[in-house]
């Protein structure tokens, strides 16, 4: 007789915990707070390839993840040009994409990224925790990672989080 309201009260006491989180569609990452992993990229094109170096410049910045062959990608991809004439450095990463269909992709919608590789294998994604793409990281000017955005970076996005955390960045 006791069991059933015992168990109301646990799946209850589940659903206000869960809810009453800070952000309940944030992907955890362990990236934030360490300094970022590897740079391993391949030539894309003949874009500018960025390093390990470009990332502990002093500055803050974006590194994004992304693929021709991804949707978000495209849906995302005008408010990276928004940062970039904001004067935002972004260097981006082609996640495991045919090199043909990559640059196609930034021929038509326009190259916001300052330097760009692609990581065909998909291992520095691996290294840095991807869960898919898009995928942003914002980067302090000694190459720490400051936040972790996962999914497109909409307008509301842009506003709340992608510019919030540049500014952290740029303060650390």
């Amino acid at each position: 007789m006791l069991l059933p309201p015992v168990i109301f009260a646990g799946i209850a006491a589940m659903f206000v915990l869960g809810m009453n989180r800070e952000n309940p569609d944030a992907l955890p990452s362990t990236m934030e707070g360490r300094q970022a992993p590897a740079v391993v990229v391949t030539p894309l094109g003949d874009l500018p390839v960025f390093t390990d170096a470009d990332l502990r410049d002093g500055k803050a910045k974006l590194v994004n993840f992304w693929a021709s062959w991804c949707a978000p990608c495209r849906a995302e991809h005008p408010n990276l040009s928004k940062l970039q004439a904001e004067g935002v450095t972004i260097y981006g990463v082609n996640y495991k994409d045919k090199p043909e269909a990559a640059l196609g992709f930034l021929a038509e919608l326009g190259n916001p990224f300052a330097a760009a590789g692609a990581d065909a294998s998909g291992r520095m994604g691996i290294d840095w925790g991807l869960y898919g793409v898009p995928e942003t990281f914002i980067i302090d000017g000694e190459g720490k990672v400051v936040q972790r955005f996962a999914g497109p970076i909409t307008e509301r996005v842009l506003d709340s989080v992608i510019r919030a955390g540049i500014k952290k960045a740029a303060a650390e």
